[in-house]
């Protein structure tokens, strides 16, 4: 690592440090502790599913793999840091980098899993339902405050030059693996071989991936959130579409990209390169004190555009939007926070912790907040062809150019 990542991430801590003990003041608590968490069981089962740390957790050490350990706050003191390290011979034992921001911590290597110490009026966050020390817990801690918690989501918001720097990796690995796929589409491979081309330019297991990949093939690039790899490569080759990312120390990647195949009508490449356009439009449009909501009213508005203008709808723009027409061709928000997490947290309220939901015309968008330095946002417009969306608009006899539609549908 870099000395000027590592100045950074100590800089991040003492940050951290700073910001929680005024939290901790504010909500009348001398203590805190924070749960990584741990791998729950398949049921009936002995395998546990892909375990993914607390984003509390992981905000302050960037370690998103580490099970059963402990970070304590306790405002004016070093922070403690617990971790779970067994003598065990069926899985290696957790072991800490060496390097310096382990200096800001008081270490704690624990062979068992251990129950906190607490000082004061306390309080536990994390997924600390199913420890069997959870009682003990709530007999001398506030579990998992949501004032506190809302808190603690509305610092992740803005993150730190650290953090800045750790999402930038994440998406230079990213776009390596973004690179391979293309070309293992380009040579005529399956989505399976396009899942592990990506992998690996991106050096990664699929068991570390911040969500699953998706690798969606013709009409696959039309189902969302499209969840299987075909083995065997199609026929023809309409389009790709990949979304997939990369952490890095704990920060995620999220980047989508659509590519045009040999057998796509020309007109699909054409719209791809607009939505690119549209993109870089948008990107330009994001700013302190823009509202993300108006930001993505503001796609529907250029998705109208684009629409008329390639001869998919025959009517004006502004019906586009009023009809639904903008929202069967993109069903999906414009984009969200990111971070620790892919959806990063505090996307949906106000800085005061109280809600802000989605309006009701846009139930998907995950961001309605006003854009502020030190947020780190997506841009993700989409054109879909999607039949169960289009087939309404059919129905009621929307001046939808539907030839052009038919002949653009197995492109997704």
């Amino acid at each position: 690592m870099s000395a000027s990542l590592n100045a950074r991430q100590r800089e991040h801590i003492a940050h951290l440090r700073q910001a929680y003990s005024q939290l901790l003041e504010h909500h009348q608590l001398d203590c805190l502790a924070i749960y990584s968490g741990h791998a729950r069981y398949h049921f009936a089962d002995d395998h546990t599913t892909t375990f993914q740390a607390y984003g509390h957790f992981t905000h302050w050490v960037g370690l998103a793999d580490v099970q059963h350990s402990w970070i304590v706050v306790q405002p004016g003191q070093r922070p403690q840091l617990y971790i779970y390290a067994p003598a065990d011979f069926w899985h290696l034992p957790t072991q800490l980098p060496e390097e310096p921001w382990v200096a800001e911590f008081d270490v704690h290597l624990c062979s068992d899993k251990i129950t906190p110490p607490l000082a004061g009026n306390a309080a536990v966050i994390g997924d600390i339902e199913t420890l069997e020390s959870v009682s003990v817990l709530a007999n001398s801690a506030q579990l998992h405050p949501a004032a506190l918690v809302r808190a603690l989501d509305e610092l992740r918001m803005y993150k730190t030059a650290y953090e800045i720097a750790c999402l930038r990796e994440a998406n230079r690995l990213a776009v390596a693996g973004h690179q391979a796929a293309k070309a293992a589409f380009v040579g005529a491979a399956s989505e399976l071989d396009i899942q592990l081309a990506y992998l690996q330019a991106s050096r990664q297991l699929e068991s570390d991936v911040p969500y699953q990949n998706i690798i969606g093939l013709n009409q696959h690039a039309g189902v969302l959130h499209y969840q299987h790899y075909d083995l065997s490569a199609p026929s023809q080759r309409h389009s790709l579409l990949v979304d997939a990312g990369r952490r890095f120390r704990g920060y995620a990647a999220d980047i989508t990209r659509t590519h045009a195949g040999p057998d796509a009508p020309a007109a699909f490449g054409e719209l791809v390169t607009a939505l690119h356009h549209l993109k870089d439009q948008l990107i330009q449009h994001a700013a302190p004190g823009v509202e993300f909501v108006s930001l993505h009213e503001q796609m529907h508005r250029y998705l109208a555009e684009i629409l008329v203008q390639h001869g998919l709808y025959e009517g004006s723009a502004e019906s586009a939007i009023e009809l639904g027409v903008t929202r069967a061709f993109c069903p999906h928000g414009l984009g969200h926070s990111l971070g620790i997490q892919v959806h990063d947290v505090a996307g949906l309220m106000h800085s005061d912790g109280t809600p802000a939901p989605p309006p009701p015309q846009h139930p998907a968008l995950r961001l309605t907040r006003t854009l502020r330095p030190g947020m780190v946002v997506t841009i993700e417009p989409g054109l879909y062809f999607i039949p169960m969306l289009l087939a309404p608009l059919r129905q009621q006899g929307i001046a939808v150019n539907w030839a052009t539609v038919d002949a653009l549908a197995a492109c997704g």
